[in-house]
């Protein structure tokens, strides 16, 4: 069967830096209109000069393809003139707590300290987008974080908050219990669970963070995706890594999607005879959530 897709989106994406943008940029812009930057670099992404740095080594390797870079800051404490200053040119902030994934060691540490920002975000309508996991056991990571979740809706309800490459049923039941919240999911979320990643032999291709979990999960995921859930959106959280990082002891946490995402995503929806829902997930539910038209673009 064929369909076309208008403007897809990937709205959580890792193109890393560097030589390697010459790999990341052109395998997204061939396939999406646009996607969702995340600022975790080596040197985190915190400042509208690194920022509009970043962007512009992005669209050096766009090639004239119509495809545009939605950029997100690094949280951090800022001040009220920088929020001003930044929010033309990003989409959101993006929260990671402090060690819980790669290059988030500048992460945050202590929630309390961190409301004045938060204030600022939710009267300037700057979307708040988060890594939702504990420091905890690494199966309850994503469980345990839910009530800081819960505690960052009640307090700011008309915050945005993304629950970005959610992988657990009792996320997805969050995910209506308060109207700011959204979500992303991922492309391998949905199709794996841990027994592929540890089950047999070892698969680091396949180890990222949140790690897979188990099948009611996955298959919470899939029910609430496949049933074209309006507060989902499609978010790769392709994740590329050096060669010699993924394929060692002690290998970096990441899943390279880029090259197969598109293709792969229509493929589940088909066989889930659903296709007619990719549009949602794939593009429309991420442009009335966050309020944005990307560029035209038919795949």
């Amino acid at each position: 069967m064929d369909i076309t897709l208008e403007s897809p989106l990937d709205m959580h994406l890792h193109l890393r830096e560097g030589d390697m943008l010459d790999l990341t940029v052109p395998l997204t812009a061939d396939h999406f209109a646009g996607a969702v930057i995340m600022p975790n670099l080596v040197a985190p992404v915190d400042s509208l000069n690194n920022l509009r740095k970043y962007r512009q080594a992005i669209e050096s390797y766009c090639h004239g393809k119509n495809f545009r870079p939605y950029m997100t800051l690094f949280f951090k404490n800022y001040s009220r003139q920088e929020l001003e200053e930044c929010r033309e040119h990003i989409l959101g902030i993006k929260l990671y707590p402090a060690g819980i994934t790669t290059q988030s060691e500048a992460g945050v540490s202590d929630f309390s300290n961190i409301e004045k920002t938060l204030e600022d975000m939710q009267e300037l309508n700057i979307p708040l987008l988060v890594h939702g996991e504990s420091n905890g056991f690494v199966l309850d990571r994503e469980r345990e974080f839910l009530e800081v979740y819960r505690s960052l809706a009640s307090r700011f309800p008309d915050l945005h908050i993304i629950m970005e490459h959610i992988t657990t049923a009792d996320t997805v039941q969050l995910l209506d219990e308060f109207d700011n919240l959204s979500a992303t999911v991922t492309l391998h979320h949905l199709m794996i669970t841990l027994d592929d990643v540890i089950g047999d032999l070892l698969r680091p291709d396949l180890f990222c963070k949140p790690v897979a979990k188990t099948p009611r999960d996955r298959e919470a995921l899939r029910q609430a995706v496949f049933s074209g859930h309006p507060k989902l959106m499609f978010g790769s959280d392709s994740a590329p890594h050096p060669r010699h990082k993924k394929e060692c002891i002690g290998c970096a946490a990441g899943v390279f999607s880029a090259p197969v995402a598109l293709p792969l995503l229509a493929q589940i929806f088909e066989d889930e005879g659903c296709l007619e829902l990719l549009q949602g997930f794939g593009s429309a539910n991420a442009c009335r959530r966050y309020d944005i038209s990307p560029p035209a673009k038919q795949v």
